[in-house]
Formats: C-alpha cells, structure tokens, sequence
C-alpha cells in the first residue's frame, strides 16, 4: 500500500499529539521547504533516511512508445533519492 500525504497527516495526528490543522501545516510546511530547496539546486539529506538531489539530464534520442516514432527528448531535471546505509540495512534484514 501507498503512503499518501493524508496518511501522513493522520499518522502525525495519531501519534504525536498534534491537532488536525498543526498536523496538516506541519506536512506542508515540511514539504513546502523540501520542494523549494530542490528547487534552488540544493540537496535535502536526511540522516538515517537518506539524501533527494536534482541531476540533470541531457537532451537524447527517444522512442513514443505507442507509434514507434524517433523523437529527441530536451534537457530536463529530475529528483533522485539516495537511501541510507543505514536504511538499506533495515530494508534488507531477513
């Protein structure tokens, strides 16, 4: 199962002691301040979790999938998350 921002905002709600409306600004506010340091290129590194960064993509020849047609595909910017050893260590205990 997913976990959305509205299962987010509950979980803060339930477990913390937080109202609705301070659990609600509490996640926005977090992700508003995620959002706009990726924004200005700046890395967001969360000890034990792991670090979200922007990497640059360059312009490369591409397909449509659905009529096959060659196309070239412009340069854009995408987020990448890099999870913790500490993390990964978690993840993959037996």
């Amino acid at each position: 199962m997913t976990l959305t921002k509205a299962a987010i905002i509950d979980k803060i709600y339930n477990q913390c002691g937080f109202s609705k409306s301070e659990s609600i600004q509490l996640t926005e506010k977090l992700l508003e301040i995620i959002k706009s340091t990726l924004d200005k290129g700046e890395d967001v590194l969360i000890s034990g979790f792991g670090k979200f960064y922007v990497q640059a993509k360059k312009k490369r020849k591409g397909r449509n999938p659905q009529t096959g047609e060659d196309m070239i595909l412009d340069d854009r910017k995408v987020i990448v998350f890099k999870c913790s050893g500490k993390l990964r260590e978690k993840m993959n205990k037996k």
